[in-house]
């Protein structure tokens, strides 16, 4: 049971990494969730400090996911459509058959949003800009989280590897 419990738990830290780029999947959260299926085996003793130190810092996490891209919006003089197209650009970007789509799409994504909200060319670029921004930012922090997971849940698994295989 120890071997399928390491396994989810390493399915979950992948996810979790994968979560950091897609908007609809909160990537720390879903590392996190991995630490503590790995936890609940019979070998591993269960730390309770370190469980609640790491779920406070992935609800942390999880909450300025949703504060930052719409502060470098709100900074370039953005819109909830420019945020909108954002996601929806990521969406196209991990898709589409196209080199560096989960960069491009984004940005385009905020673009046309915008420019469907406003008139101005200048305004919309600046704006679509600025939610990239906060977007590659927020991705940024969530990714370095879920590899700080990762890292946790791998010094682990070397601690325990021989009660554990």
């Amino acid at each position: 049971m120890d071997i399928f419990l390491v396994i989810l738990a390493a399915f979950f830290m992948v996810l979790g990494i994968v979560g950091s780029f897609l908007p609809i999947l909160p990537g720390p959260l879903t590392s996190w969730v991995g630490l503590l299926i790995f936890h609940l085996t019979d070998v591993v003793p269960m730390n309770w400090t370190f469980l609640i130190i790491t779920l406070i810092i992935a609800i942390g996490i999880w909450i300025l996911d949703y504060i930052i891209p719409a502060m470098g919006t709100k900074r370039f003089g953005g819109t909830k459509a420019g945020m909108i197209g954002t996601s929806i650009g990521l969406l196209v970007g991990l898709f589409a058959p196209i080199p560096g789509g989960i960069i491009i799409g984004p940005f385009f994504g905020a673009l046309i949003g915008e420019l469907i909200n406003k008139s101005e060319f200048d305004k919309a670029l600046k704006a679509a800009f600025g939610s990239f921004l906060g977007f590659i930012a927020s991705t940024f922090i969530k990714f370095i989280v879920a590899i700080i997971f990762m890292g946790f849940f791998i010094v682990k698994v070397i601690d325990y590897k021989d009660v554990l295989f």
